[in-house]
């Protein structure tokens, strides 16, 4: 899991403030192919980072919650989007020029350190769903996936809440079909793992991830 981090104490301690802006569900932040100038990081609700193949397929690469940096491929030399990032509910996210950024990052050390912790531990995370989804059974993966979008061991809640999230998008994201996610929800629902509150939230309960854990 992505260690805890502040990044509104993170970036009020350097001095440096962004735009912020708020977005609809399904509403782009931006686009694959588009210029980059600014990194984000979400203050509050969920961002879907995506990528669309030349083929036209796309592919779910990460669910970002609140302070989780995005976009920052500017800061390494990137001058297009390599993916698309959108809001999965109502969001709003922190705009920072990647000129202010790269010159905080230069400046002060203490802090950049706490943001390369962060980004490594990300990465981290973003390697391990490669090696699940190599390695796992849909069912395992998707388990998985609905414990990190729940932010499993971030605290200690016995249950934890997801956006409405579609099925479609669950199943780019754990590779795998529409009808196979809905046999491995309608699974995990009748054994307690997870339901469905009144708005469309996916309650997760830590039950799930006994199978995770199964052989």
């Amino acid at each position: 899991m992505t260690s805890a981090f502040d990044a509104a104490q993170f970036l009020k301690a350097a001095g440096l403030t962004g735009k912020i802006a708020d977005y609809r569900r399904r509403q782009f932040i931006y686009r694959q192919g588009e210029a980059c100038p600014t990194l984000y990081c979400v203050e509050v609700g969920t961002v879907q980072l995506s990528v669309v193949s030349k083929a036209g397929r796309q592919a779910v690469v990460a669910m970002l919650g609140p302070g989780e940096f995005f976009g920052e491929g500017c800061l390494a030399g990137q001058t297009l989007r390599m993916g698309s990032a959108s809001a999965v509910e109502s969001t709003t996210v922190m705009s920072i020029d990647k000129k202010q950024m790269s010159a905080l990052l230069h400046q002060e050390h203490p802090l950049s350190d706490r943001f390369i912790r962060h980004m490594l531990a990300r990465n981290i995370r973003i390697e391990q769903d490669l090696i699940d989804h190599l390695f796992n059974s849909g069912e395992k993966r998707l388990a998985r996936k609905l414990l990190l979008l729940a932010r499993y061991g971030n605290d200690d809640l016995p249950t934890r809440t997801i956006p409405p999230i579609a099925q479609s998008t669950l199943a780019e994201m754990v590779g795998t079909t529409r009808p196979r996610i809905n046999f491995f929800m309608r699974k995990f629902t009748r054994l307690g793992f997870v339901e469905y509150d009144d708005k469309g939230r996916i309650v997760v309960h830590n039950s799930l991830l006994t199978v995770v854990l199964h052989d």
